[in-house]
């Protein structure tokens, strides 16, 4: 688009991609996200001081924080995203559902439990009909969320459930919700500008998840005709147009095996998985961000969007799969990017950077793109064995073993396949004394070279940006 970009970052994140490949980079602060990626008056110091004209808040951290919209609109610095008072409204998920019941969108059945009082809670719970989830009403992102089964049940769910929403999101308060299943999470991608003007670009199956976090999403959905595709678009419109919406958004539903779809919440942000979309669609949704938030109106109409294909996408994770998701922070020893025709790599990482222990440990993502599903899938098959991550534990193993699964092969999927599924957890033995050996050989010769070599300039320097892009990337990143 021609326009020049600061990147941000923290002190872990000094040999992250995006800061040679920027223009400009600033640092913020230590690791910790306090001083640094939700240091708000730091951001903004930073902003002002390179002259910036718009800040993008990513997918993390701020990019759902209406106080931080609403700071950038009073330093007179554009936030691309929506207002504050929209991301207020559909933060809170209570009015959120009351704002989609008064649209005619469909809900999950359920209510607030005030105070977290136990007994008014069961007394709902009996009414709405057991499992229900207990979920905190001020976020998202599968945190604070707890299935009851039984009355017994409620009390401990509610006080474990209301200190880790107070923890994360800093608000306690708490609703309940009928737990279905099995489900899908199905969620739908709009695109609304400041004129009234709505896109509406399909639907995303993201039922493959842990702990209520996806880690495969796709586009379209096995499971959706075009009687329930237009329902879902209808509502998802209808969402947009009831907050007066403005930027790209998603609206997201649970479809049951009869069909029915219930709105579940909105995220006012840009999606890890928005590149799915993005590969069957052929628009580029941070562009769309950035002209809406510019005031422009958007350029095509909705007659104009042609659906092409399928995609999948896999997060690649610095995690354990085999051993309870736990995150593994270290240093990435070997690197290797799979590429070829339709794959596409978004990664946060390179080789030489140590993952840290403070951020989520998803560090790139993996997309593909086939003529149908099959070919999607079958060209992941071919990426993920293509993946070569040495030095930490990441969860490609896994995700192969995922893609390769019958259930998943059949589009059989739902939000508690992992858990219906145990042999995806059975290990397979990776022992290989020749690959070890040739592995330890490279890995001596370069520890040799560098230390002959003498030390890499320091961030910052002129001639870091282009060593640290021939060192790290096979093919130009992006």
């Amino acid at each position: 688009m021609g326009i020049g970009i600061v990147a941000v970052y923290s002190e872990a994140d000094r040999l992250s991609p995006h800061v040679p490949y920027a223009d400009e980079a600033l640092l913020l602060g230590p690791p910790p996200p306090l001083e640094s990626y939700l240091n708000i008056g730091r951001i903004l110091s930073v902003a002002k001081e390179v002259g910036a004209d718009a800040i993008h808040p990513g997918y993390g951290f701020i990019a759902e924080n209406a106080d931080f919209a609403d700071a950038c609109v009073e330093a007179g610095i554009t936030f691309i995203g929506p207002s504050g008072e929209m991301i207020r409204q559909m933060g809170d998920k209570l009015e959120a559902r009351r704002i989609m019941q008064d649209a005619g969108v469909p809900v999950v059945p359920g209510g607030n439990t005030p105070s977290g009082d136990v007994d008014e809670a069961i007394a709902l719970a009996d009414r709405i009909g057991y499992p229900v989830m207990v979920k905190p009403s001020g976020g998202g992102g599968g945190k604070g969320m707890h299935v009851v089964h039984h009355a017994g049940d409620m009390e401990g769910a509610l006080r474990v459930a209301s200190s880790e929403a107070q923890s994360a999101f800093g608000d306690p308060t708490l609703y309940l919700e009928k737990y279905l299943r099995p489900v899908r999470h199905i969620e739908v991608q709009l695109v609304r500008d400041n004129h009234g003007n709505v896109l509406h670009l399909g639907e995303r199956e993201c039922s493959v998840q842990r702990r209520h976090q996806k880690i495969i999403e796709e586009s379209p959905s096995v499971a959706v005709d075009e009687t329930i595709r237009q329902g879902l678009v209808q509502a998802g419109v209808k969402a947009v147009n009831a907050v007066d919406y403005s930027g790209v958004g998603t609206v997201e539903f649970l479809l049951d095996a009869e069909g029915n779809f219930y709105f579940l919440e909105m995220n006012t942000r840009l999606q890890v998985e928005h590149t799915v979309t993005e590969m069957v669609t052929g628009l580029d949704l941070v562009e769309q961000q950035i002209k809406v938030a510019n005031g422009d109106a958007l350029e095509v109409s909705q007659d104009e969007i042609r659906f092409r294909g399928w995609s999948i996408e896999c997060r690649i994770s610095a995690e354990d799969p085999y051993n309870n998701f736990m995150p593994s922070p270290g240093l990435i020893e070997m690197l290797y990017e799979p590429g070829g025709p339709g794959v596409r790599v978004d990664t946060g990482v390179s080789k030489g950077y140590e993952v840290p222990i403070f951020y989520d440990p998803m560090i790139a993502k993996l997309i593909t793109w086939g003529t149908d599903r099959d070919q999607a899938r079958r060209r992941m098959k071919r990426a993920l064995r293509d993946y070569r991550i040495l030095g930490i534990h990441n969860n490609i193993p896994f995700l192969l073993a995922l893609i390769e699964h019958e259930g998943f092969r059949s589009g059989e999927i739902h939000t508690s396949f992992l858990e219906e599924h145990e042999d995806l957890f059975e290990e397979s033995p990776k022992d290989n004394p020749e690959l070890a050996a040739v592995v330890a050989t490279i890995l001596a010769y370069q520890d040799k070279t560098s230390r002959t070599n003498g030390p890499a300039p320091a961030a910052g320097s002129k001639s870091f940006a282009w060593r640290q892009k021939l060192s790290s990337w096979d093919r130009p990143w992006g």
